[in-house]
Formats: C-alpha cells, sequence, structure tokens
C-alpha cells in the first residue's frame, strides 16, 4: 500500500468530516436553511477534494524534499546546518534591542531578523564551505590510522564509478599502487547495471558481468583506498550515463571510466572525467627514432614487406622488410613514432637494415 494512497484515504476522512461540520454549521446560520442538505453537500465535496489534492500537500513535497537532500553533498548539508545556527545565535542577540523599537518595528523587525540572518548565514557558509573545512583540517588535522604501517592517507574528494572501468578490472591493480586519492563512490543504479550484465542470457556478458562484481568486491577490501556504494539516484534521467554525469555535477567529482562516448559527453558538459585508456597511453614507454629495441614479429603488415609486432605493454611495432623475420625475435631500430586515437604505433627496420 503506497504511501499516496494511505494520504488520501486520510485526506478524505479528515477533510470530508470537517466539511461536514462547516456545513452543519452554515446550514444552522441560514433562517430555514436546510443543515442536513448543506452537510452532505459540502461533506461528498470535502471527501472528493481530500482524495484527490492530500498527495499534492503531504507526500509528494515530502518525497521531493527527500530526493533533494539525498542528492546534496554531506559537507553541504552541514555547512547549512552550522549556518542556520550561526544566523539564529545572531538574530536571537538582536532580537531584545529590535524589541525596544517603537510600535509596529518592535514587533516586526525581531521576525525579519531571524529570516534575514538565518539566510545569510546558510548561504555565508555553504558558498565558503570548501574554505572553512579547509581551514579546520589544518589546524586539527586527523591522524590516519594507516601512518605508522605506511599506508598512503586519501582525501576527501570522491571519484565516481562507471560500470565499463568496474567490468574492465584494471582499475583494481590501479588502486593497488595508491595513485588514486580520494573515495570510489559508486551509486546503487550503477551497481543494478552491473547485476543486470551479470544475469544476462549472453554467455560472454554474463561472464563480464560476474568479472566487475568479483573486482568491486577486492576493492572493497583494499585499505588504500575506501569504497562507498549510496543510494542516490537522480530523477528527471532514465539512461545510466545521463544520471551518472548529472549526479557529477552536483557532487562536483570526477567521473572514472574507458567508455570513449561517456568521456567527450562528460567533458561537454564540464564534467572532469578520469580515462584509463589515456593513462594506460600516457605511461606507455616513450622511444625515440634511433633508438634499438628487441620485437618479436609475429604477423605480416598490410603493407608489402612488413612485419608486426608487440611491445610487453601492447604498442604495435611495425617493421620495415620485417616479413623475412617472421615468428623470430630480433633487434629493431625506430624510425618514427605516432600517436594515433587508438594509441601509440612505432615504426621500425631491422637493425641489420638499419645500419
Amino acid at each position: 500500500m503506497s504511501s499516496d494512497f494511505i494520504a488520501r484515504i486520510i485526506g478524505m476522512i479528515v477533510i470530508g468530516i470537517s466539511a461536514t461540520y462547516w456545513g452543519a454549521i452554515l446550514g444552522l446560520q441560514l433562517p430555514d436553511g436546510p443543515a442536513t442538505l448543506y452537510s452532505a453537500v459540502l461533506g461528498l465535496l470535502g471527501a472528493l477534494s481530500g482524495l484527490i489534492l492530500t498527495p499534492y500537500f503531504t507526500t509528494r513535497p515530502a518525497r521531493s524534499i527527500r530526493s533533494l537532500l539525498a542528492r546534496i553533498e554531506a559537507t553541504t548539508l552541514l555547512a547549512g546546518l552550522l549556518g542556520l545556527i550561526v544566523g539564529l545565535l545572531i538574530s536571537a542577540l538582536l532580537a531584545f534591542p529590535l524589541s525596544l523599537l517603537p510600535s509596529p518595528f518592535g514587533k516586526v523587525l525581531p521576525f525579519i531578523g531571524v529570516l534575514v540572518f538565518s539566510y545569510f548565514g546558510i548561504a555565508l557558509l555553504v558558498m565558503r564551505q570548501r574554505d572553512i573545512f579547509s581551514i579546520f583540517r589544518d589546524r586539527f588535522p586527523l591522524r590516519s590510522p594507516f601512518k605508522e604501517s605506511g599506508e598512503i592517507a586519501t582525501t576527501t574528494r570522491s571519484i565516481l564509478m562507471d560500470t565499463s572501468v568496474i567490468i574492465d578490472g584494471r582499475i583494481l591493480d590501479i588502486a593497488r599502487t595508491g595513485f588514486l586519492s580520494g573515495t570510489l563512490f559508486i551509486p546503487r543504479f550503477i551497481l543494478n547495471e552491473l547485476q543486470y550484465i551479470a544475469d544476462s542470457a549472453d554467455g560472454l556478458r554474463r561472464q563480464r558481468g560476474r568479472r566487475g562484481m568479483e573486482i568491486l568486491s577486492q576493492l572493497q577490501k583494499e585499505p588504500r583506498i575506501p569504497v562507498q556504494i549510496s543510494d542516490m539516484d537522480v530523477e528527471g534521467a532514465r539512461e545510466v550515463d545521463d544520471k551518472l554525469i548529472i549526479l557529477a555535477r552536483q557532487m562536483k567529482s570526477p567521473i572514472l571510466t574507458n567508455d570513449y562516448n561517456l568521456n567527450r559527453v562528460a567533458e561537454l558538459q564540464g564534467v572532469s572525467v578520469l580515462n584509463i585508456n589515456e593513462l594506460a597511453n600516457s605511461v606507455k614507454a616513450v622511444l625515440l627514432p634511433g633508438e634499438t629495441l628487441k620485437v618479436n614479429i609475429i604477423q605480416e603488415g598490410r603493407e608489402h614487406g612488413q612485419g608486426v609486432g608487440y611491445l610487453d605493454d601492447g604498442t604495435m611495432v611495425v617493421i620495415e622488410d620485417g616479413i623475412d623475420f617472421l615468428h623470430t625475435e630480433i633487434d629493431v631500430t625506430v624510425t618514427k613514432v605516432l600517436q594515433t586515437a587508438a594509441g601509440r604505433m612505432i615504426f621500425a627496420r631491422p637493425e641489420e637494415t638499419a645500419q
């Protein structure tokens, strides 16, 4: 039984009885007025109004307020509460001298002072919450329980995780290195999408979803980076990517992903993105023309006489005249390095030919 239905029944009963009572009073006040008729008509109208209108000023506003509070960061809520307390204290100190003013100022100004100082207290502390909390962190630093064991202390930054980056699996190794600072934040709708993939009828998707569940379970056991799963949701959006971007803008947090389309859409909307694919390309070895390296040529290239091999980090190496050394590990000399959207590509030639 939904809360709207319960509110409608209660509203119908309460407003119906009240309208019946006022209809009887109205009928008695009118000369020769049919009190029974007034009571019945107004009672039916009141019951109908209560049945239709009650949720619009009871449960639905409460649901909207609850949804709004769920989307607001905890630090913002704390700053707003502190600002309200400060505003009420200031207005209480000024209430007595303001009440001594001649009427009507002495009666009106204390109430206006409560509204004005409460508003400015909330607005000021919410706008400057980061500066205020940073002052407290600097003066009263929290001691990390991992400090003596050499663990890295994390900051209060939240990083929203996309489903693709959980399924990918590389996030576990990155988290273990300690390069990510902050809390890995996983909304419930991301977890639901991961569960949906794990329950898919397609064998490959089901395997990827289950691997993502396993990666997430191992992440929760890592002491270096905390993982938080939240019930926060975004109303008005149905797609998971849209919800993630809206939530990132509200929380002022970056999105951790390896989804190219999500990356571009988030950047267009001003959301910071941490792309694992870009990180992987950035940490690959930098080779300059003229350097030598060992490559195992495993297949033919697109052009005539070319051979193709790969480095340990997955970088493709195209060797001119390398077809003669197929399935052989040889020394090659780098001739050109090309950076593409798919990654880095190296062109080389056998060292014997280069000499």
